[in-house]
């Protein structure tokens, strides 16, 4: 290919600032700039030497921040979360009746694509709603301007209480909340969900709200609460259904729910609303590698990470030949987020050293570190366990070449004739 790039349009290759997704103003940035990225054009070596010193320094430039930008591809596991959760969305926006809206968990390990994968499903959503109303709440009070907020995302605090969990419900909304009771906070909280027209609540790492001693009953009571305010409740958090959290629930193999029984009504929840509370359960999983399927669904994510990457000696299956998917696998568990992790540090090694390719020697020398990332919480399960760098022997080094070694001067009468 001959494209050149464009050292002008090098100026969106850094960000300016990065979105905060915890406030109404954050996240609608991030909502209308989420597919804004360009990545660097595909240039061949001999079109990348052709350039000048400047265009070849910003087209590197470019390189490294698309490496540092892979999108989020969709997978199997994926697709089937955005389907659930797609109709159940639409479906609870849509009802008028008075009634409670069956939620949803979204579940699996940590570094599993769970919050980018929720978030990409309601900024979608969102995106239709909008539409749909020409930007406008339609339940906005007549004579106001109510800010329209049709999806909250809120991550939950890593030292988590309820009372804690609401008032970072209220900062997504700028809400002031100062000495506020729980009861006035959880009033507060529907007030606002209300207010800007709310019709999804996600609340990601919900799983930080543990279950202990005096505040399990107010956890509990939270949660139902969060039900009865006619928005579609999303808890995002590393295995659910075994942290306590909804410790009172019981799992209908049936219908694969999880039903609640009536709240006990320590938030004076109305009567009309202490009915079953149901979720669907999503498990979001990772790749496997034991079935011609699951290794086929391994390989074609590989094709289409591979599709995104810019290195100059990178043949058609630099990641789907040989034993290389296998050897990715091994590192990575299947699980994307750790694949992304390898791969990213894995191009940087590859521009910086001039290989520019990704081989598994290479790739033996970059170590996933994840214990440096503030955001995450290991002892919620957020940091999942990472493979050992590589299994195979190291190879032997050919011997060095030494026939133009000094020796020496011989000794005499060693000295050839």
């Amino acid at each position: 290919m001959s494209t050149s790039p464009d050292p002008v349009a090098s100026s969106f290759v850094l960000p300016e600032q990065i979105p905060d997704r915890e406030t109404v103003e954050g996240w609608k940035q991030w909502r209308l700039t989420r597919h804004q990225f360009v990545p660097a054009p595909k240039l061949d070596l001999a079109a990348y030497k052709a350039l000048s010193p400047r265009k070849r320094q910003m087209h590197d430039l470019h390189r490294a921040a698309t490496h540092a930008n892979l999108p989020l591809l969709e997978t199997p596991m994926t697709r089937a979360v955005g389907r659930i959760m797609r109709s159940r969305l639409q479906t609870n926006a849509l009802k008028h009746k008075p009634t409670t809206r069956a939620g949803l968990m979204i579940t699996g390990g940590g570094y599993q694509g769970k919050t980018e994968t929720t978030c990409e499903i309601a900024a979608a959503f969102e995106d239709t709603w909008l539409d749909m109303h020409a930007q406008l709440n339609p339940n906005a009070v007549p004579g106001t301007r109510d800010l329209h907020a049709p999806v909250a995302y809120v991550q939950t605090p890593v030292t988590a209480k309820p009372k804690s969990t609401c008032q970072a419900i209220l900062d997504f909304f700028g809400a002031d909340h100062r000495g506020m009771t729980l009861p006035q906070l959880t009033r507060a909280v529907r007030a606002s969900l209300h207010d800007h027209g709310n019709r999804v609540l996600l609340l990601d790492d919900i799983t930080r709200l543990k279950m202990h001693r005096a505040d399990d009953q107010d956890t509990l009571d939270l949660m139902r609460a969060f039900m009865s305010m006619h928005t579609t409740l999303v808890l995002v958090g590393v295995n659910i259904p075994g942290s306590g959290l909804l410790r009172e629930g019981r799992h209908d193999p049936r219908t694969g729910h999880w039903v609640f029984p009536p709240p006990r009504g320590r938030l004076g929840d109305d009567p009309s609303t202490q009915t079953e509370r149901r979720f669907d359960l999503i498990h979001l999983e990772p790749f496997t590698y034991d079935t011609p399927g699951g290794i086929a669904a391994w390989t074609t994510h590989l094709a289409g990470l591979q599709d995104e990457l810019r290195l100059f000696h990178a043949g058609p299956d630099m990641l789907t030949g040989g034993t290389m998917p296998e050897y990715l696998f091994r590192r990575t568990s299947g699980v994307v987020g750790l694949l992304e992790r390898l791969v990213e540090e894995g191009c940087a090694e590859a521009v910086d050293t001039g290989t520019e390719v990704l081989t598994e020697d290479l790739l033996d020398g970059i170590l996933i570190d994840l214990g440096n990332d503030p955001t995450r919480d290991p002892a919620a399960g957020e940091v999942p366990a990472v493979p050992a760098a590589s299994m195979r022997k190291p190879r032997a080094r050919k011997p060095r070449n030494t026939v133009f070694d000094d020796t020496g001067t011989p000794a005499p009468g060693e000295a050839s004739a």
